[in-house]
């Protein structure tokens, strides 16, 4: 048996309500999120400023949130840095968003590239994307058959995502 497993106290969301700081729960178990940094800021405005631009095109009406906590479970609340789902959200997102958004720092990677990716896929996300600023790169992934398949990765282009009817085309470029 994992001796951290045995030891190590869990938590649920009447908890998480009650920490200061910015936090994640998953399954239980605490993370500190990381300092948001300029070009992370940057990279997440005009990614949202994209999204919205486009999305007042389309037929159907979504909405982008950017750093919303997402309760997933009674023991699980994540904050992705953008999430576009397909109603308002007065308080907290309870239902599966359409698109996660996670912009990538060192201290980040492994949770968003391992646990979230991991979490995200489980929960039906249809379109996980992952931005680099350091490696000035994007992966996007979506769902096949209830598993992740990647369809983009790149430092430049048009990154196409569908959300319903509607192709959003996201230029990468202007990130970095």
């Amino acid at each position: 048996m994992n001796l951290a497993k045995k030891y190590l106290p869990r938590y649920a969301y009447e908890d998480y309500r009650l920490w200061e700081g910015d936090w994640e729960l998953i399954e239980g178990v605490p993370y500190a999120m990381a300092p948001s940094f300029g070009k992370h800021q940057k990279i997440a405005g005009e990614l949202v400023y994209q999204l919205r631009e486009q999305l007042e095109h389309c037929p159907e009406r979504c909405f982008v949130y950017p750093e919303l906590d997402w309760i997933v479970s009674e023991d699980t609340v994540v904050r992705p840095d953008i999430m576009v789902m397909y109603r308002e959200v007065e308080e907290y997102l309870r239902e599966t968003p359409e698109l996660v958004v996670e912009v990538v720092s060192p201290s980040t990677a492994q949770k968003d590239e391992r646990l979230k990716y991991e979490l995200y896929e489980r929960e039906g996300v249809k379109t996980y994307v992952l931005v680099y600023p350091d490696l000035k790169k994007v992966r996007a992934f979506s769902i096949v058959r209830s598993r992740y398949r990647k369809f983009f990765d790149s430092d430049e282009g048009k990154l196409e995502l569908k959300i319903k009817d509607c192709t959003l085309k996201i230029d990468v470029g202007r990130f970095w």
